[in-house]
């Protein structure tokens, strides 16, 4: 990891001042600004950054718990706050190993703005930009934003996920120790291209037609369907290369029921009509009733042991990126995963990075004395 240039505070700053200039016979003081709640090397979280984090954190708890008492909810909160610094210092953390790690996402920053475009229906990316604008976000945080998070899942992917090591042995000792949990009912696990038609006129609409009829054809010519899907499919399944998930026999209409559940897994529908546009359904896996064999749930137990090995080695991980890293946290503001002993911070002049310590733990500078 390249060693930066460290501009910090002594013990801690706890604001960032606005000097006001005097009028003729008033006396004026600096006015509040900001806020610093924590400093992560270079870079600083504010306490507005944490009022936002917080408020999205609260709709994101209140959309994912809509069937919750206000117990429930009130304690799902509690759970989720108490780590909202440790998760905030975690992404920084992520972010900067992303630099010092040359990581480039622009190719797929652009992707995935243009993904939003699709699934907004909006026809150009000024489109976009005007309709995020309007929302009251500034386009450029935006972006950032859609960048911070991708530079993040790419950190993850190479440095943790990618040196995860799930073994045959492994899947087989969890198949055997839950077999009951894959005694199911007949199951269909789907996929969809989704092409909207809501508010469209019949002009409209028989171009859409056109169009999904040319990707049917694209899929018969041997075209990939999570790439299409991906690609040019509308709504949020878009991003998840159009995966619906596994339904059972009665929860999907009738028509479609009767229709997939025909089918084999890798074989794909017509054109279907439906009250909101056209869609192509794609049959990923059909799973008969009864006790499924091990080949069948394999990748189901394979995402199950990842998950779980996730956590603690990302933890793992995070907590290595500390000890490389200054951290340092206002008091009054808990960060769950600080590293126990940490130097206090104290302000001194920039200085050169010396690329030959890619490796060493950063070393709070000793500040100097004039006596």
């Amino acid at each position: 990891m390249k060693p930066r240039t460290f501009i910090v505070a002594v013990l801690f700053v706890p604001a960032i001042f606005l000097e006001i200039p005097a009028t003729a016979g008033a006396q004026t003081k600096p006015t509040v600004v900001e806020e610093i709640i924590a400093r992560v090397n270079n870079q600083i979280i504010t306490l507005s950054d944490y009022q936002k984090a917080s408020q999205s954190l609260t709709q994101e708890v209140q959309q994912d718990c809509q069937n919750c008492t206000q117990t429930q909810l009130q304690a799902q909160m509690k759970d989720h706050q108490k780590n909202l610094l440790r998760d905030m210092i975690d992404q920084q953390l992520l972010i900067e190993r992303a630099k010092d790690m040359d990581i480039n996402v622009e190719a797929d920053v652009v992707k995935r703005l243009d993904e939003v475009r699709k699934q907004n229906n909006l026809g150009t990316l000024d489109d976009l930009e005007k309709a995020v604008e309007s929302s009251g976000l500034n386009w450029d945080d935006y972006k950032t934003q859609i960048r911070n998070g991708i530079l993040q899942q790419e950190v993850i992917r190479r440095e943790v996920g990618g040196r995860m090591d799930i073994g045959n042995d492994e899947v087989k000792a969890y198949y055997d120790a839950h077999k009951q949990d894959f005694n199911r009912p007949e199951q269909v696990e789907l996929a969809e291209i989704f092409l909207g038609t809501e508010g469209k006129s019949p002009e409209e609409i028989s171009e859409i037609r056109t169009k999904a009829d040319d990707l049917h054809n694209r899929l018969v010519k041997g075209e990939d369907f999570a790439q299409l899907a991906k690609r040019y499919s509308e709504g949020p399944t878009a991003q998840d290369e159009g995966n619906l998930g596994v339904y059972e026999r009665g929860q999907l209409a009738k028509e479609l029921e009767d229709t997939v559940f025909k089918m084999d897994k890798g074989q794909f529908t017509d054109v279907i009509q439906t009250k909101t546009g056209f869609e192509i359904l794609k049959v990923l896996d059909h799973f008969q009733a009864g006790q499924q064999p091990l080949d069948k749930v394999e990748g189901e137990i394979t995402n199950i042991l990842y998950k779980q090995k996730m956590e603690p080695a990302m933890r793992d991980y995070l907590a290595q990126l500390r000890e490389e890293s200054y951290v340092t946290v206002k008091p009054g503001y808990v960060d769950t995963a600080a590293v126990a002993g940490g130097t206090v911070i104290q302000e001194v002049a920039p200085t050169p990075d010396t690329p030959d310590k890619k490796k060493e733990k950063k070393k709070a500078p000793v500040p100097k004395i004039n006596g």
